[in-house]
């Protein structure tokens, strides 16, 4: 009797053991778990004043940083610099400030500076290597818009192309052709380019040459050309036109013809004259030659 219940014992004994081995390992993840947290709380109990004094830092130095930008757009406003530099330089004085802000209120939790500057270096290596071109056309925009070499309304021949610039952006140059069509130009590629401004002047020369035959009076189609700018209204009387003889052509004697005139009025003076010319000489006989080769037969 005693022997049975031993065993009973015994076998209880054995199959209670895991169940208490449960509870204790349990026990002691409960345990760690409540070590863990209650080490955080102290940690976010101890970081709580750095957090809110950053977090304050952060939103005054925001707001500061709104009002300064806002001072500098009036600021600039005042000058004379071209819109869309304004509006990037605004911009780019607003992210500055930001970024020293942010930089301030990590600092106040104890981030170590030289990782935040090597982050800061990091990316912005990353972003100069993937926006190679933009950063070009981005110089060469502040380049165009400081130095002004044409403004919005000029009329510019630059890397072939011949139009007057509607607008002038950060990346972009837009330019209308006289035939209707729109180029945009990219900044990088005009800071290198040859400009040619027409406009940078209030005046233009006009350079015509026209050809009379060696049969014609050149003194008489001199005074042709003369008459007709003495009477075109539009034709500046200094610097004074210049008509002279340029040239013993193959087939013609070149005159060339020089006129200064405004810059609004050159197209339309510029054939103005042409056409006058061929009608004077028609009506006085002066003749205008074509392509032509004389041979001569000798025995």
């Amino acid at each position: 009797m005693e022997e049975t219940v031993t065993s009973a014992i015994s076998e209880t004994v054995t199959t209670t053991e895991p169940v208490v081995n449960a509870v204790e390992t349990i026990q002691e993840q409960v345990n760690k778990a409540s070590s863990i947290f209650s080490e955080m709380a102290q940690y976010f109990t101890g970081l709580l004043p750095s957090l809110i004094t950053a977090v304050i830092v952060l939103i005054i130095g925001i707001l500061i940083a709104k009002i300064i930008a806002r001072f500098t757009a009036k600021a600039m406003k005042k000058s004379n610099i071209n819109i869309a530099a304004r509006n990037f330089l605004v911009s780019l004085v607003r992210i500055i400030l930001y970024v020293v802000v942010i930089i301030m209120s990590l600092s106040l939790l104890n981030v170590p500076m030289s990782s935040i500057i090597t982050i800061f270096g990091a990316a912005g290596l990353a972003v100069s290597l993937a926006l190679q071109n933009c950063l070009s056309n981005l110089c060469g925009g502040f380049i165009i818009l400081f130095s002004k070499p044409f403004t919005a309304g000029d009329t510019i021949e630059l890397d072939g192309v011949v139009g007057v610039v509607e607008t002038i952006s950060v990346l972009y140059t837009k330019i209308k052709t006289f035939d209707g069509k729109t180029v945009f130009i990219p900044n990088g590629k005009i800071s290198d380019a040859k400009i040619i401004n027409y406009t940078e002047s209030p005046t233009r020369r006009i350079d015509l040459a026209f050809d009379i035959s060696y049969s014609s009076d050149y003194e008489k189609a001199r005074l042709i050309i003369l008459d007709i700018l003495e009477n075109d209204p539009f034709v500046i009387d200094e610097p004074a036109p210049i008509v002279r003889m340029s040239m013993h052509k193959d087939s013609s004697v070149a005159v060339d013809t020089l006129v200064w005139v405004k810059n609004e009025d050159y197209n339309s003076v510029r054939y103005s004259i042409i056409e006058n010319v061929k009608s004077a000489f028609d009506r006085e006989g002066v003749e205008i030659p074509f392509s032509q080769l004389d041979v001569h037969i000798k025995n």
